[in-house]
């Protein structure tokens, strides 16, 4: 079949991905989908008409392509914005160039990722000195000499092509550049800047592979120096749209963090050390000094507190602190301000004005008395020290208005999107309630592949008891799994008390191999799994979405609580404030909307493929003993219901008996 090369509008997507259209044809186990046509025909008039469009696509419809036909079809420029690396890796590397040549209709695409994704010259050249000068610890030392012979092969500088490192080795934020520290066209290595080349690249493409925060950046007009992307887009999709609402949130708001200002100390001693900077004398020294030591006693003084803080509850002591922190700033502002022939040198006068003048945002909250309702300021702590945050309570007016600006085409899309059958709450989240919204269900079988379990003899989750009860009933259901279990838990202390119990229970010779989240990287964790066939995965946060096991390495998740979010985060308390003061549910409109769509994206971890099937275990009794358990049941997909454990059990064993795979890899006994 040869695709025509008229009008997209003229041409039918049956005959792309119909049962018998082109890529049926073309491309091995593709199966066609009503759904998938339908998003496709969606997708298609809002690009050509330049609307709007909200999707809810049930997991197996095949969002991906039905927005990437239309797409290159349309011979306009789109930006694709996803949540993740890896569905960036994915779309650029397998999902574009199999459809591109299917279609017969090359177009140029890009890939673009945030500058934390590449080498930059510049900073390896000054940490190269600094190895030289002073020495870094052995643990350092050695990644460096991978990362300088990679750099020394590598075309593109993407760090994820090192695979001898893993995303958290510590020695990438000293050889990557950040939108603070970054010299942009003023850069000695300019011409040689792996950020810029795939820019450049992007520039020149008909579609450009982005993620969340990247597009947020671009829409804002934050990535200085480089120009920006938007400008001649005709359409902006965006996948895992679920997720932009938060990363709006982030963008339009402001950090202050003691890494930022260790980071700029340490970006000044450099300058200096490598002779990058001259001048100044030991001024820069002693400011700098004083800065890392100011920076220390702010640490000091949330450590012991808890971890996140409103800012109406710091103590004194940070107030002094952003005191004496700025006004080290403003001093190595004042003194670099008529020596700014050097680049590198203005670079950092302009970070440390910038930092200065977030300290003074911090500062004005904590001094204010007034109630202000549109903007919150709180305090975070991990390993790395203190981190001060400013963002809008509510971000959907000012999303809203960034995007009509823009213009063209946007289309938002996932897997998570409505509460029950209405997806009016995610429109209202982006500014667009009268975007057109449409919602595709599963065009997988629940009804056969997949049964809900919900234990009814638990205790409420608040009860001290509730982790080693979801384990009580966990493990009799893993007997007869053989493992092949997600157990996903709603908090690190749940997490870490399960790990603990289950090594007790199963000693040193597990009858499973047992994969807890922390002891290794996500993917290093995904990959064992899939390979092992028969483990059981702890895990929380990151492991609820974006993670697809197809077949029969996993047919059980169970999930220990409802996900609401934790009730003390000062910018979930803002913003049910706000809900309140204008007489609304402050639950209702948004505590239970939001984990209606966290708990949609832990259920969607079982059923990933036509011939998966399993159990979902939700061990929260507020399903059924509360008004508003009906609103969660009613968001999930339909599947058969019990409170049995027999019934879990039998369907197990159905499923698995018939289950040629699992006859094939069983030694008996697995199932006795």
């Amino acid at each position: 079949m040869a695709l025509d090369s008229t009008a997209n509008s003229r041409f039918d997507l049956r005959d792309l991905l119909g049962e018998s259209g082109l890529l049926a044809e073309q491309l091995p186990g593709f199966t066609a989908r009503d759904e998938q046509i339908q998003m496709a025909g969606w997708v298609a008039r809002a690009i050509a008409e330049k609307r709007g469009l909200v999707v809810e696509a049930g997991t197996g419809v095949g969002k991906t392509f039905a927005y990437l036909v239309p797409a290159l079809l349309a011979g306009k420029r789109v930006i694709i914005s996803t949540g993740t690396r890896s569905l960036q890796d994915q779309l650029f590397y397998r999902d574009l160039p199999t459809i591109t040549s299917i279609l017969g209709r090359p177009r140029r695409v890009a890939l673009l990722k945030g500058r934390a994704n590449y080498l930059c010259e510049y900073r390896l050249s000054l940490v190269m000195g600094q190895a030289e000068a002073r020495g870094l610890g052995r643990e350092l030392s050695m990644s460096l000499r991978k990362v300088k012979l990679w750099s020394m092969q590598t075309r593109k500088g993407d760090v994820s092509e090192l695979a001898a490192l893993h995303e958290g080795d510590p020695i990438w934020p000293w050889v990557t550049s950040t939108r603070d520290n970054c010299l942009g066209a003023e850069c000695s290595a300019f011409d040689r800047c792996h950020v810029m080349a795939a820019r450049r690249e992007a520039l020149a493409a008909d579609i450009v592979v982005v993620n969340h925060h990247l597009l947020m950046a671009d829409l804002l007009l934050k990535e200085r120096g480089f120009g920006d992307l938007l400008p001649g887009t005709d359409a902006v999709i965006v996948d895992e749209a679920h997720q932009l609402p938060e990363v709006a949130t982030q963008a339009f708001g402001s950090t202050l963090s003691a890494r930022q200002l260790r980071d700029l100390a340490r970006d000044v001693s450099q300058g200096f050390a490598s002779a990058k900077i001259n001048g100044l004398g030991n001024l820069h020294v002693e400011l700098m000094q004083e800065l890392e030591a100011q920076t220390q006693l702010g640490t000091q003084a949330l450590s012991g507190l808890p971890e996140t803080l409103d800012a109406n509850r710091w103590p004194d002591l940070l107030f002094d602190v952003l005191n004496e922190v700025q006004r080290l700033l403003r001093a190595f502002g004042s003194v670099t301000e008529c020596q700014q022939d050097q680049n590198e040198l203005r670079n950092l006068h302009e970070r440390a004005e910038e930092l200065a003048a977030r300290c003074g945002l911090f500062i004005e909250a904590l001094g204010s008395d007034e109630q202000v309702t549109a903007a919150v300021h709180w305090s975070s702590f991990n390993k790395a020290g203190f981190v001060l945050h400013h963002a809008p309570v509510e971000v959907a007016p000012l999303l809203s208005a960034a995007i009509k600006k823009q213009g063209g085409a946007w289309i938002f899309t996932s897997a998570t999107l409505a509460v029950g059958h209405d997806l009016q709450h995610y429109s209202r989240r982006i500014g667009m309630p009268e975007i057109e919204a449409q919602l595709l269900g599963s065009p997988f079988d629940y009804h056969r592949q997949a049964l809900l379990f919900i234990p009814d003899k638990l205790d409420m989750p608040s009860s001290p008891n509730h982790t080693r009860q979801v384990l009580e009933v966990s493990l009799p259901i893993i007997a007869v799994s053989g493992g092949r279990a997600f157990l996903l838990f709603t908090s690190y202390r749940a997490l870490r008390e399960a790990a603990e119990r289950l090594r007790v229970v199963w000693g040193v010779s597990p009858p499973y191999p047992l994969l807890v989240q922390g002891e290794a990287p996500r993917d290093e964790l995904l990959k064992r799994f899939r390979e092992l066939g028969n483990a059981v995965l702890l895990g929380t946060g990151s492991f609820w979405e974006g993670v697809d096991v197809k077949g029969n390495a996993l047919c059980v998740v169970v999930i220990d609580k409802l996900p609401f979010a934790v009730p003390d985060d000062p910018l979930l308390k803002a913003r049910l404030a706000n809900i309140e003061r204008r007489g609304g549910n402050a639950f209702m409109e948004e505590q239970v909307p939001q984990a209606v769509v966290a708990l949609k994206q832990g259920v969607g971890r079982l059923i990933r493929d036509r011939k998966d099937f399993g159990v979902i275990v939700l061990c929260d009794r507020r399903l059924t003993t509360r008004s508003y358990g009906a609103v969660f049941l009613n968001s999930l997909p339909a599947m058969p219901r019990t409170t049995d454990p027999v019934k879990v059990s039998a369907f197990l064993r159905g499923h698995l008996h018939d289950d040629r795979l699992f006859a094939e890899s069983s030694s008996g006994g697995v199932l006795s």
